[in-house]
């Protein structure tokens, strides 16, 4: 019965992250240029999707508590409403090109994503434990749809009501969080106890002393965090290297594949060879991304480069979250995950805003080597660790 449970709810929760993923790289896609069209200072370009990772970095904390206090359905759903709004608002301000009014729908859009990142927890969470990682992969494998079906919205769309270019795009980014929300009447996560929701359990200060939960936390920032500084200015990149919205897109496409694509196999690959070591093959791909990236500028280096970083953010990431489950108590995770998620987007908030200005400013092999120190210090991290322990410690 739990294990029925178990895999209706990575079903939901994967369907909606296909949903949510699929809005946010058509955001990706679109955002950075629709704002070098908008913005008067074109250094400004790429605010709309530092806008989008702030909204997030904004969310997490307040969804994670209220999702404590009112369960994850009723949370996600609220989320999801915010996405709607966002999206539409987005499309208005297209249509009367306003910068700053489509800046704050793109906010709103980040909002939506402040609770979708949850999804991935919510499994976890009452996942039987030899399921946590599975679950988490699974889980985050939905993205797979939005490699496909994000960038050819935008192909599909992008022109519909020319020659406001990409405001059909925005409406369907406004429409799809409504299907995520009839999905997520489905979901069957209880709340906590009532003894559970009032126990405050340890101190953030003593979880936080624990080795993994440190390692963790700096993984998920440098693997988000790189992937964002990288992504968010390849599109820019691209165009202006002589390439069209059309090459990017693709790009962009095979970037979110890799991303989400590993996942029907990354929680299978952590039970059977260790998380440490496939967060450490994560950060190797990190290195490579810069490395390629660094050697040309044709569309092959683009696309290379733009796959080990998503097979990089996936090994990262999901192994990250898993480390992370290790280290807190049911009643200690509303705080933990909250924290984890603020620390994470904030580093992904800063590298997508300083993505744009060192692009405009510097150039593209500037912003690969920006990220060098960062990997070079989560793949120190983990090798101590791994020295340390070889495994990781049970919650005490």
């Amino acid at each position: 019965m739990r294990l029925s449970r178990d895999r209706r709810n990575v079903a939901v929760l994967a369907a909606c992250q296909a949903l949510f993923a699929s809005s946010q790289s058509m955001l990706i896609i679109m955002s950075g240029l629709v704002g070098a069209s908008l913005a008067a200072d074109k250094a400004l370009a790429t605010l709309p999707i530092s806008a989008t990772v702030t909204g997030v970095l904004a969310a997490t904390i307040p969804a994670s508590l209220m999702m404590k206090r009112t369960g994850r359905r009723l949370g996600f759903i609220i989320g999801t409403i915010i996405g709607v709004l966002g999206g539409a608002i987005a499309a208005f301000a297209l249509y009367i090109q306003d910068f700053w009014l489509f800046t704050f729908g793109t906010f709103l859009c980040g909002v939506q994503g402040g609770f979708a990142q949850f999804y991935r927890f919510a499994a976890a969470d009452v996942a039987a434990p030899d399921f946590k990682s599975k679950a988490i992969s699974l889980v985050l494998a939905g993205g797979v749809v939005a490699a496909v079906a994000g960038p050819e919205l935008v192909k599909w769309t992008s022109e519909m009501l020319a020659p406001l270019v990409f405001l059909a795009s925005y409406l369907v980014i406004a429409a799809l969080p409504v299907a995520a929300i009839l999905l997520l009447l489905l979901l069957d996560i209880p709340r906590l106890t009532v003894q559970e929701a009032k126990d405050p359990g340890r101190s953030l200060v003593r979880i936080a002393r624990q080795p993994a939960f440190g390692v963790a936390v700096l993984s998920g920032m440098v693997g988000y965090g790189v992937m964002s500084l990288i992504m968010t200015s390849t599109p820019l990149a691209m165009v202006a290297c002589g390439f069209v919205v059309g090459d990017a897109a693709t790009v962009i496409q095979w970037h979110v594949l890799a991303m989400f694509g590993p996942s029907f196999v990354t929680g299978s690959l952590i039970r059977r060879f260790g998380v440490l070591n496939i967060m450490l093959i994560g950060m190797g791909l990190l290195a490579t991304c810069v490395a390629v990236a660094l050697a040309g500028i044709d569309i092959l280096n683009f696309w290379i480069a733009l796959v080990a970083l998503g097979l990089g953010w996936n090994f990262s990431f999901v192994g990250a979250s898993t480390l992370l489950t290790e280290t807190y108590k049911p009643a200690e995770r509303a705080k933990v995950q909250a924290t984890n998620d603020f620390l994470v987007f904030g580093s992904v908030a800063t590298a997508s805003l300083l993505s744009g200005a060192i692009l405009h400013l510097f150039d593209w092999d500037t912003l690969q080597f920006v990220a060098v120190p960062f990997v070079l210090a989560a793949t120190t991290a983990l090798v101590w660790l791994k020295a340390q322990s070889g495994r990781i410690p049970a919650v005490s």
